[in-house]
């Protein structure tokens, strides 16, 4: 038989698991289910007066759910769900034609179970938070709030303007590093094969000249010829790193990490924390507009905040449901530019409290904006300089027994 999951079901989720079911008379059979997790397969057997003997998943599919963890495009599901909702279609009907037009098989298991509680009378709001793992509480929020006014439109385009406006500050933050990992690429590629590959020619020469040459050159020669002599040593070195650091960047706990370092560094750490605040306030103006109370929005959103602006947030929060002004409170915490002070001050005379947050965040956004055009700017040709000293270093080093020897000959 084939059976559809329902929302919110516990367990490992494949897109076909066959049961070995045992009955009361002690027939055994098999029973086949489709995008279901093993908790709820084994749960309905067990309704029907079943014993599961074994579960088993095919290989093919093991292999297609490896394969197949790309995270849900929630952007692009608000994106095409706005469209179909403003064309006249119903909520049902829009989540039906997604499905329907769905070919990325966990992807369409997602919206198979949307469909399937929306079918059974089931609010929105209720199905998303049932799967975290693919909408963020944030997202939840805002849609539970539109179910209220009947709005759903107007909250998804609020939030597809907020995740736009993030992935584009995003795209350009990684469009700015692909130049500068490039040069530290060829660079360290050219020095390696300089050191590995020319320098241990020259050292054969020098010797069989019998000259002493200066020490500087000589601790180049050596670890050069040291360097071709184990080359196997130093390959398997390289591979081991390319190998781990591929591996770490692979992993999305492994990025966080990194990035975690990276932003650690003291003329990194000040704009990082304005960055985090500028998606902070964006995020705290989504909710405000959806009418999510002030105090329990700052916590839905402080896990975008770092984990010292999390300590001042929770003090700033408690400072606000004791009746302080929010700006007051801001400042106090540390967590409000003079900008955005002066922003949510107007905010709080208007009570457009959530228009001054956006304009507080796109302020701050092009504020990094302007500064990550600037370090990019400026770090390539610092990279290039850098790059050309080690290089220049390198080839200065090797020719100065030669300049020595013309020298003595003069």
């Amino acid at each position: 038989m084939q059976a559809s999951s329902r929302p919110g079901a516990g367990g490992v989720r494949s897109s076909r698991l066959l049961l070995t079911v045992q009955g009361v008379d002690g027939r055994r059979q098999s029973l086949e289910f489709t995008d279901i997790s093993e908790a709820e397969a084994v749960r309905r057997a067990a309704g029907r007066g079943l014993r599961v003997l074994s579960i088993e998943t095919p290989l093919a599919e093991v292999a297609a759910s490896n394969s197949s963890r790309a995270p849900f495009p929630l952007v692009r599901f608000s994106q095409e769900l706005l469209a179909l909702l403003e064309a006249g279609m119903n909520l049902a009907e829009a989540v039906t034609t997604l499905h329907a037009k769905e070919r990325h098989e966990a992807h369409r298991a997602v919206l198979g179970q949307l469909l399937e509680a929306l079918r059974e009378g089931r609010n929105l709001s209720d199905v998303l938070s049932g799967m975290p793992q693919h909408f963020s509480e944030v997202y939840v929020a805002t849609v539970r709030a539109s179910e209220r006014t009947g709005d759903l439109p107007q909250a998804l385009t609020r939030y597809v303007a907020y995740q736009v406006q993030f992935e584009t500050l995003r795209k350009k933050l990684v469009s700015a590093a692909i130049y500068p990992a490039m040069l530290l690429c060829v660079g360290g590629f050219v020095t390696l094969f300089l050191l590995g590959y020319v320098v241990p020619r020259f050292s054969v020469v020098y010797e069989s000249s019998g000259r002493e040459i200066p020490w500087m050159s000589a601790m180049l020669l050596a670890f050069g010829k040291t360097l071709y002599q184990h080359w196997q040593a130093g390959l398997a070195i390289l591979v081991t790193v390319i190998g781990v650091t591929g591996w770490t960047l692979a992993r999305p706990q492994g990025r966080a990490w990194l990035l975690e370092q990276v932003l650690r560094l003291p003329w990194l750490a000040a704009r990082a924390n304005e960055f985090r605040l500028a998606r902070f306030y964006r995020a705290l103006s989504l909710l405000l507009a959806a009418g999510i109370p002030l105090a329990r929005a700052m916590g839905m959103v402080q896990g975008l905040l770092g984990q010292q602006q999390q300590s001042a947030l929770a003090g700033c929060r408690l400072a606000v449901e004791q009746g302080q002004s929010l700006s007051a409170s801001l400042v106090a915490a540390g967590l409000a530019s003079e900008v955005a002070e002066s922003l949510v001050k107007v905010g709080e005379r208007s009570g457009q409290m959530g228009d001054m947050l956006e304009r507080a965040a796109r302020f701050a956004d092009d504020e990094f904006s302007r500064w990550v055009e600037w370090a990019s700017r400026l770090l390539e040709p610092v990279l290039m300089m850098v790059i050309g000293l080690v290089i220049g270093s390198v080839v200065v080093l090797m020719y100065m027994p030669i300049f020595d020897l013309a020298g003595s000959l003069q």
